[in-house]
């Protein structure tokens, strides 16, 4: 069995390793992250109860590039064993979900994080009113509640369930600023076929979901 060897460049970039796959263990504890290695920079994936992408990347270097491992003794190794090189646990796990593509991404537009701070706050009031035994319904996770729209191409619609996967996260926190620092910002970017919200702490990724024609064209 091959042993991964994880190496990140200093302890802040373990610690936010570590609160990633932290916040990941929260959501479900029998999540898979999943770990690319690209140069010098490490990014994980995670699935959320939300069926939206959870990902972060830091500075550092792993082999093999591309492993599937336990999130519980990703966590465990980084924050109680504290050993370096890093090993996050035996890979080969199957990873499930659609993974979005490297390329093809454009700039929708930038929204302020308190703006979807606030969708965030009244989607989950909706949630708690409308919920069931299997928790709210998929109609209810699917609707959009933003619409961008950027200086060129279509308009991108943000379903609630984005959202509640930024706030799972806790990637909408807000940072320590000054007065007179401009506000948090979430970068939306697209492709023809996925959707992506960067926030401060982490991003989220979604298939959008596109309307099908009535009619063959």
């Amino acid at each position: 069995m091959t042993t991964t060897a994880l190496r990140l460049a200093d302890a802040v970039e373990r610690d936010d390793l570590g609160a990633f796959t932290a916040r990941v263990v929260r959501l479900d504890p029998a999540a898979q992250v999943r770990l690319r290695c690209v140069g010098q920079r490490v990014t994980a994936w995670a699935s959320t109860p939300f069926d939206v992408l959870a990902t972060r990347s830091v500075h550092g270097t792993m082999q093999p590039a591309d492993v599937t491992v336990p999130a519980s003794g990703l966590l465990t190794a980084l924050a109680v064993e504290r050993a370096d090189p890093i090993d996050p646990g035996p890979g080969g796990a199957p990873w499930q979900p659609p993974f979005p593509p490297d390329e093809g991404w454009s700039f929708v537009d930038n929204v302020p994080a308190a703006e979807l701070e606030r969708l965030t706050e009244r989607g989950l009031a909706l949630a708690r009113e409308h919920a069931g035994p299997l928790g709210p319904p998929a109609s209810l996770l699917d609707q959009a509640v933003l619409t961008v729209q950027g200086e060129s191409g279509p308009p991108v619609k943000v379903p609630t369930r984005c959202l509640f996967a930024l706030s799972g996260m806790g990637f909408l926190a807000p940072a320590e600023h000054g007065a007179g620092d401009a506000p948090a910002m979430v970068r939306v970017s697209a492709t023809s076929s996925w959707l992506r919200l960067d926030a401060r702490y982490g991003a989220v990724v979604r298939r959008r979901i596109m309307a099908l024609p009535l009619y063959p064209t």
